[in-house]
């Protein structure tokens, strides 16, 4: 077949975030304002320099939290619960949800033309999973004896333990637990995954290896070790009086980002394939970009990636900077990243720069990690069927150095497509162009 001007829609999604795990929820959160930021639950927080989180906190990693799921997919699926961690169980869950909300079962596709195509973070283990493996090897003093490790220590470790944190076990759950057999994949490049796994699926649709394909991640910034990492290496907002107003991207005032969790998914289609089945289409994919750029000493160059994958996206798409109806912002609430993408986005919107509204879905539940985007995309296409955006929550005094149009109110039009943009900290930005249906 000529795939060269095939399209691609999307058909349905599936999350789980703070602000609850299904879009009509997180779209009712967005629209009354009401954040998910509260007092960390999930960890010791005495020690930390911040005492509030956006936990998943409806998420319990039962069968429930799985959606309408078959009998046969109920048993399998709480079978695999014992060798997934959290990130994965909320990744393979918003999975299924984005699949029921899509209407599609096992036996409505050609198995072998649906794949999947997962982000995720680098998933860290548990310290908990050693903690009896090295209780054995201490000898008297209470000090750690390596030569003690391989004969009792590793075999006090659950020997299926590495599957609950292998970053590829996602996609390969979903596609086992939906006997899906065509292309698969994982990506592992933290806050700038979501976004890419949509232009994977997008790609792959397009040069026809499959005509539908789910593309999602799932990801974490609330873990024993990696809530220490980032503390000790980003800039994270404190303070517990207001947990919900925290997070204040592009103001004037903010002074570092909340960390939260998450997962989320959407099923894209052929737009044949979709018609064919009657399918509701939420929005059509139409362009992406990706970009890493780092100064000559290592330092990433946000503001140069994300440029690059603004113009990419544009150029894929066949649009001017005009014809975006809204710019969905990575929006981290740090004070030099905003900068960085304001400046960006000013670079390439020159004077529509001043014009298009700027939204932040950041403010109501913070970083996610690799999920964070994939949240956003959905809120923002939930804002083109409702055709009125959410605002910036907390952005209440302008930055002279963040000279974007932030939205304000719930009246502030959507538009007919939006730009998608996540960046790291490491200068890897990525973005994705949808428009209406």
């Amino acid at each position: 077949m000529s795939t060269a001007s095939r399209r691609v829609v999307i058909t349905g999604a599936g999350l789980i975030s703070p602000l609850g795990n299904s879009r009509q929820v997180l779209w009712e959160a967005l629209q009354a304002g009401r954040s998910g930021v509260g007092p960390i639950r999930c960890l010791p927080s005495a020690a930390l320099p911040f005492r509030c989180a956006a936990e998943a906190w409806d998420f319990q990693g039962k069968i429930d939290d799985f959606g309408d799921l078959s009998g046969e997919q109920k048993r399998t699926i709480r079978k695999g619960l014992k060798v997934m961690c959290r990130e994965i169980q909320m990744g393979v869950a918003s999975a299924q949800l984005a699949l029921q909300d899509a209407h599609l079962r096992s036996g409505d596709y050609d198995v072998d033309r649906t794949g999947a195509v997962y982000g995720s973070d680098y998933i860290m283990t548990d310290p908990q999973e050693f903690t009896e493996g090295v209780r054995r090897c201490l000898d008297g003093d209470g000090h750690f004896d390596f030569s003690r490790w391989a004969t009792e220590g590793l075999s006090q470790v659950t020997p299926l333990w590495l599957l609950k944190y292998l970053p590829n076990m996602p996609a390969s759950h979903i596609a086992i637990y939906n006997d899906m057999r065509g292309p698969n994949n994982s990506i592992t490049l933290r806050e700038a995954s979501s976004n890419l796994a949509v232009a994977e699926a997008y790609c792959t649709i397009q040069r026809g290896h499959a005509d539908t394909m789910l593309a999602g991640a799932t990801g974490t910034r609330l873990h024993p070790l990696r809530t220490v990492h980032t503390a000790l290496q980003e800039e994270i907002a404190q303070g517990e009086d207001e947990p919900e107003r925290l997070c204040r991207p592009f103001d004037r005032d903010r002074h570092g980002m909340v960390l939260g969790e998450g997962a989320a998914a959407i099923v894209m289609e052929a737009l044949e394939t979709a018609r064919a089945r009657g399918a509701a289409i939420l929005g059509e994919v139409i362009g992406y970009g990706s970009s890493a750029s780092m100064t000559p000493q290592g330092v990433a160059n946000s503001r140069q990636s994300l440029q690059n994958v603004i113009v990419q996206a544009l150029r894929k798409a066949g649009l001017k900077p005009s014809d975006v109806g809204h710019i969905h912002a990575h929006g981290l609430a740090t004070r030099k990243d905003d900068i960085d993408e304001a400046a960006a986005i000013m670079a390439i919107f020159g004077d529509n720069g001043h014009k298009i509204p700027v939204t932040a879905a950041k403010s109501y539940f913070g970083n996610l990690g690799a999920a964070g985007g994939m949240v956003e995309l959905i809120a923002s296409l939930l804002a083109l069927q409702d055709g009125s955006l959410f605002p910036i929550r907390n952005y209440e005094t302008p930055d002279p150095a963040c000279p974007i149009a932030a939205a304000q109110g719930t009246s502030t039009p959507a538009g007919t497509c939006f730009l998608n943009l996540s960046v790291t900290p490491h200068g890897q930005a990525s973005a994705v162009l949808i428009r209406a249906a």
